[in-house]
C-alpha cells in the first residue's frame, strides 16, 4: 500500500524526569500502511517516547497528534493497539478467555472478540491451548498470545515492542508475514526491535534515537547508500590474484574460489566488474550496502554511549 496518509505526528517532544532528559525534542511521523523502525541502545529514550505517545506519560513540551483524533494528544484504546516488551498477561487465566476479555477492553463485542481469538490461535498453531491458563505456556507461546491481544481489534495503529522475543525462526517467519499484512491493511506500525536483520527486512523508514535525540531518520534504503561503501561478495574460478592488485579493494578475505571485500566509494560495482580479467568467472555475485546492525554500531559508537 503506497505511503498516503500521515496517521501520527510527533513534534518537539521532551520529557524530564528529576534532572535527567529522557526525550530530547524529539519529532517524527508514522503514514498509513507503513512500518516505521523505531531504535535506539538501551536507555536512549525509546520506551518513554512510546508511553508518550500511547498516552502513559504526558510530554512536558511538544505535541502528539493522530490523525483520527483531533488535538488531544493521544489515541482512543479502541484503535490502538500495544504489544510491550515486558509479560502483560494474567497467569491464572485460559488463553481464549483473556484474548476475549482484552477484546472486549477494545470496544469489540464479546462474541466477536471470541470468533476472531478463535481465527488468530489456528493461525499461531495455538488451538489446541485455548483452555489452557497462560502460565502453562512457553515464553513463546506467550509471546504469540500477547501479539493477538496488540491486534485483536485491528487497530489503526500499533506499537511493538520487540515482537520477536522468545520465538523461535519458525514463528519468527510467521509473525513476520503477520506484521507485514498488517502493513497491507492500511494498519501504521511502529516497530521498536533490536534484531536488525529483522527490522532490515520489514521496515521502509528508521528512526534512530540516542541519549534522547533523533540522530538517524528517514528512508532506509537511502540511510544504507548515505554510510558507507559496497560490500561485495563474489565466488568465482580462475585465479584470486587480480583482486588483491585492485587499489579500489579494501578489507579483502580471499579464499580459493571465493573473494569478499569492500569497494571505494568513487567506484561502481559495475565499472569494478568489468575491469576484472577475462580469466576470472564469476559464478555468483552479491553487493550490497553496510547492513542495519553496522549503521547502528557506528552511529551509536560515533555520538558515545
Amino acid at each position: 500500500m503506497p505511503l498516503s496518509e500521515s496517521l501520527l505526528h510527533v513534534e518537539g517532544v521532551t520529557k524530564t524526569f528529576e534532572s535527567v532528559r529522557a526525550v530530547d525534542h524529539v519529532a517524527f511521523s508514522v503514514e498509513r500502511g507503513e512500518i516505521l523502525g523505531f531504535l535506539g541502545p538501551n536507555g536512549a529514550g525509546k520506551t518513554t517516547t512510546l508511553r508518550m505517545i500511547l498516552g502513559i506519560f504526558r510530554p512536558d513540551t511538544g505535541t502528539i497528534h493522530f490523525a483520527f483524533n483531533g488535538d488531544r494528544g493521544y489515541a482512543p484504546k479502541e484503535r490502538t493497539g500495544y504489544l510491550p516488551e515486558e509479560r502483560g498477561l494474567y497467569g491464572d487465566a485460559k488463553v481464549l478467555d483473556l484474548l476475549t476479555y482484552f477484546g472486549e477492553l477494545k470496544g469489540l463485542a464479546r462474541t466477536e472478540a471470541r470468533r476472531r481469538a478463535g481465527k488468530w490461535l489456528e493461525r499461531f498453531d495455538l488451538a489446541n491451548w485455548a483452555s489452557t491458563r497462560i502460565e502453562k505456556l512457553s515464553k513463546g507461546m506467550q509471546q504469540k498470545v500477547q501479539f493477538t491481544a496488540a491486534i485483536l481489534h485491528r487497530p489503526d495503529f500499533v506499537v511493538l515492542d520487540e515482537p520477536f522475543s522468545g520465538l523461535d525462526p519458525v514463528n519468527q517467519n510467521l509473525l513476520r508475514e503477520v506484521i507485514a499484512g498488517l502493513k497491507d491493511d492500511g494498519t501504521a506500525v511502529l516497530l521498536s526491535s533490536h534484531r536488525m536483520n529483522l527490522v532490515e527486512e520489514l521496515c521502509d523508514r528508521i528512526f534512530l534515537i540516542h541519549h534522547g535525540l533523533r540522530v538517524l531518520y528517514g528512508d532506509l534504503q537511502e540511510i544504507k547508500e548515505s554510510h558507507g561503501e559496497h560490500q561485495v561478495r563474489i565466488r568465482f574460478t580462475g585465479d584470486g590474484a587480480p583482486f588483491a592488485d585492485r587499489p579500489n579493494v579494501c578489507d579483502l578475505r580471499l579464499t580459493e574460489g571465493q573473494a569478499e571485500f569492500v569497494l571505494s566509494r568513487h567506484v561502481t560495482p559495475d565499472a569494478f566488474i568489468r575491469s576484472l580479467p577475462d580469466s576470472i568467472v564469476i559464478e555468483a555475485l552479491s553487493v550490497d550496502r553496510p547492513p542495519l546492525h553496522d549503521i547502528f554500531v557506528q552511529t551509536v559508537e560515533g555520538r558515545g554511549s
